[in-house]
C-alpha cells in the first residue's frame, strides 16, 4: 500500500525537522525515496535520496551515506544510466572499505561479506560497459582473506606510533632471520648443514611470526596492510607464467562472470540466467557427491557444471592454448575440484585436457619467486607411531622417495617427529608429510586425535594454527598426504581456508593437499606416479595431471581429492 506509506512518511518528515532530528529526517527522506522507486517514479526517488544524502554527509553518518549512494546507484542502473550508477556505487564501496579500515582483523571478513552486494552490482555494470579491468580489480579489492602475509610488514609505515614501534621490532627480528637463513644457505652449499642453526632459526621464526600475528590482531591499521590492493592485482597479472591461463568464476546477481586472465589479456565471459541460490545448491550437491565413492549420480551434476563453467569459455581456452589452467576459487568454488568436470560431448574430464592448479590471494608471492634449478630432494615423514590406524600406503610413498631421489631423507614411525620436521625442513626443496590429520571442530575418535591438529610421532599433535608460524621460505612444495587438508576448518573462531593455505602462508611456494579423506592405498596410487613424473622433469601441475590420468577409470573420489595450490611450474 505505497500511498498509505507515503502519507505516514510525509507526516513524520516535518516532525523530525521540528525537533531537529537530522538523522531521523534523513531516514524518512530515504524511505520516501524507496517508495517512489518502488512505484516507478525514479525522478522523485532521486529527489528524496539526494536530500537524504546531503544530511547523511552533514551529520557524518558514513554507513547511511554508503547506503544512500547505493540506492541512488540502483535507480540510475534501473533507468539505464550506467555512468551515473557506476559513479555512485564506487563512492559507496569506497566508504565501506574506509569503514573496514577501523575494524579489527577478526571482524573484517564478516563485515565485508555483509556489504558485498554493492561490489557485485558494480562489477556487473562494469562488465556490461566493457570496463573489464576495473571489474576485475573491484571484485578482488572487496574480497578479504584471513591469510595474513607477514612479509607485508617489511619496512611498513603506519600512522599509529605504538603500532609502528611494534612493526619496527618485528623488522629487527626479520633482519636477524635473513642473516641466519643466509648463513644456513652458505652451510648448505658447503654441505655443512647445521641442526643447531636450524633450531635457532625455528625459534626466532616462531617468535617473529607470533609477533606479526599479535600486531595484526591488535591494530586495525596493520590488519589493513594485509588486504588486497591494486598493486597485488597488478603483481598477479605480471607474474602469471607464460602458457598459464588463470580462470576466476564469480557469482553475480543471478548470473556468473568468468574472468580469463593471461599476461597479455583479460576477458570476461558473462553467463546469464543463473539462479544464484540454485547454483550454490548445485555446487554443494556436487562437493558431497564426489566425496562419496558410493554416489553414482555424480556425473550428471559434473556435466551440468561443465556446461555452466567450461562450455561457454571453450573457444577462448582453445584460442589461448594454455599449458596450464590456474583456478582462483573462492566461496563454494573452493570445494570443487575443477579437474573432475566432465564434458558430455567428448566424455572427457577437464583433467584429461589440461594440467590444473589453484591460486589463493597470497599465491602472487610464490608466482613472483623464480624457481631455482637445484635438484629435487625430499624430506619425508611417514606413518608416525603410535597410531590408531596404520598408513601402509604412506610408507610405500616414503620408500619410493628414498629409492628414487638421491639426497632425500625419510623418517618413519617413532622417528617421524615434529622436531625432525622443524630441524630439517630448511634443507629440502620438498616436504612430504604422510600422516593423519584431524580437521574438524570435534575430536576425531577413530584416530584418537584432538580437533584441528596434525599427527607426528609419539602422539605429538601439532595445532594447525601454529603451522602459519613456521619458516618455509626454502620450500618449493609441501605435500600433505593426509585427511581432508584443504577443507574449511575453524580454529579459535577464525575461519582458515584449510591447512594447505596455512602452509602457503608460512612461505611454501606450493602445497598439495586433499579435499576429503581418501583411502591410504589410494593416496599412494597418486603420490608414487606424481613423484615419478616429477623425476622425468614435468612441472608440478603436469606431474599431478598425469598421475590422476592413470586413475580416471574410477570414481573421482579415488583420484581427485588431491589439489595443487600455488605455483604450478
Amino acid at each position: 500500500q505505497p500511498q498509505e506509506a507515503l502519507k505516514y512518511y510525509n507526516q513524520a518528515l516535518p516532525i523530525s525537522r521540528e525537533v531537529g532530528d537530522r538523522s531521523g529526517e534523513a531516514t524518512t527522506l530515504s524511505n520516501l525515496g524507496a517508495v517512489y522507486d518502488k512505484i516507478g517514479q525514479p525522478q522523485e526517488a532521486l529527489n528524496y535520496y539526494n536530500q537524504a544524502l546531503s544530511i547523511r554527509q552533514e551529520v557524518d553518518d558514513r554507513s547511511g551515506e554508503a547506503i544512500t549512494l547505493s540506492n541512488i546507484g540502483a535507480v540510475y542502473r534501473d533507468t539505464n544510466q550506467p555512468t551515473e550508477a557506476i559513479e555512485h556505487l564506487k563512492k559507496a564501496i569506497q566508504i565501506t572499505l574506509a569503514m573496514r579500515g577501523s575494524l579489527s582483523r577478526e571482524h573484517r571478513q564478516a563485515f565485508l561479506q555483509a556489504e558485498r552486494g554493492n561490489a557485485i552490482a558494480l562489477a556487473d555494470l562494469l562488465i556490461q560497459q566493457n570496463q573489464l579491468e576495473e571489474a576485475f580489480e573491484w571484485l578482488n579489492l572487496v574480497t578479504t582473506a584471513d591469510l595474513a602475509d607477514y612479509t607485508r610488514l617489511i619496512n611498513a609505515k603506519v600512522t599509529n606510533p605504538e603500532a609502528q614501534q611494534e612493526i619496527n621490532q618485528w623488522n629487527e627480528l626479520d633482519q636477524q632471520l635473513v642473516y641466519l637463513r643466509n648463513q644456513q644457505d652458505e652451510n648448505n652449499r658447503q654441505d655443512k648443514y647445521s641442526v643447531e642453526l636450524a633450531k635457532r632459526i625455528n625459534e626466532l621464526q616462531e617468535k617473529a611470526s607470533q609477533k606479526a600475528e599479535n600486531i595484526a590482531l591488535k591494530y586495525p591499521e596493520v590488519a589493513e596492510l594485509f588486504e588486497t590492493t591494486p598493486n597485488d592485482i597488478a603483481q598477479l597479472r605480471n607474474n602469471i607464467p607464460q602458457g598459464t591461463l588463470v580462470i576466476q568464476p564469480v557469482v553475480l546477481r543471478n548470473k556468473l562472470a568468468i574472468f580469463l586472465l593471461t599476461t597479455e589479456q583479460l576477458k570476461v565471459i558473462p553467463i546469464d540466467d543463473i539462479k544464484t541460490d540454485d547454483f550454490n545448491q548445485l555446487l554443494t550437491q556436487y562437493s558431497e557427491q564426489i566425496a562419496s565413492r558410493l554416489d553414482s549420480d555424480y556425473k550428471v551434476t559434473s556435466r551440468q557444471l561443465y556446461d555452466i563453467l567450461i562450455r561457454p569459455i571453450e573457444t577462448e581456452i582453445a584460442a589461448i592454448s594454455p599449458k596450464h589452467l590456474a583456478i582462483i576459487a573462492t566461496d563454494k568454488f573452493r570445494y570443487i575440484p575443477f579437474e573432475t568436470l566432465n564434458d558430455r560431448i567428448t566424455e572427457k574430464y577437464l583433467i584429461e585436457k589440461y594440467p590444473i592448479h589453484y591460486l589463493t590471494r597470497i599465491s602472487t608471492r610464490s608466482l613472483a619467486a623464480k624457481n631455482s634449478t637445484k635438484s629435487i630432494n625430499v624430506l619425508a615423514l611417514s606413518n608416525p607411531r603410535p597410531t590408531n590406524q596404520e598408513l601402509a600406503g604412506a610408507e610405500k610413498e616414503a620408500d619410493y622417495i628414498k629409492a628414487n631421489f638421491p639426497g632425500s631423507e625419510i623418517h618413519k614411525h617413532q622417528q617421524a617427529t615434529l622436531e625432525t620436521f622443524k630441524d630439517q625442513a630448511f634443507k629440502y626443496s620438498i616436504l612430504h608429510l604422510g600422516t593423519h590429520g584431524c580437521f574438524q571442530s570435534e575430536v576425531c575418535k577413530e584416530i584418537g586425535m584432538q580437533p584441528n591438529t596434525i599427527l607426528f610421532a609419539n602422539n605429538q599433535q601439532y595445532p594447525i594454527a601454529d603451522a602459519a608460524l613456521l619458516g618455509l621460505t626454502n620450500t618449493e612444495l609441501i605435500i600433505l598426504s593426509a585427511c581432508q587438508t584443504a577443507k574449511e576448518i575453524n580454529i579459535e573462531g577464525q575461519g582458515i581456508p584449510g591447512l594447505a593455505f596455512v602452509f602457503e602462508r608460512a612461505g611454501a611456494k606450493s602445497v598439495m593437499a586433499s579435499l576429503w579423506s581418501a583411502e591410504d592405498t589410494t593416496n599412494a596410487g597418486i603420490m608414487i606416479p606424481f613423484y615419478s613424473n616429477l623425476k622425468q622433469g614435468m612441472s608440478k601441475a603436469e606431474a599431478l595431471q598425469k598421475a590422476k590420468l592413470s586413475q580416471t577409470n574410477r570414481h573421482p573420489y579415488y583420484w581427485s581429492p588431491f589439489i595443487l595450490i600455488g605455483d604450478g611450474e
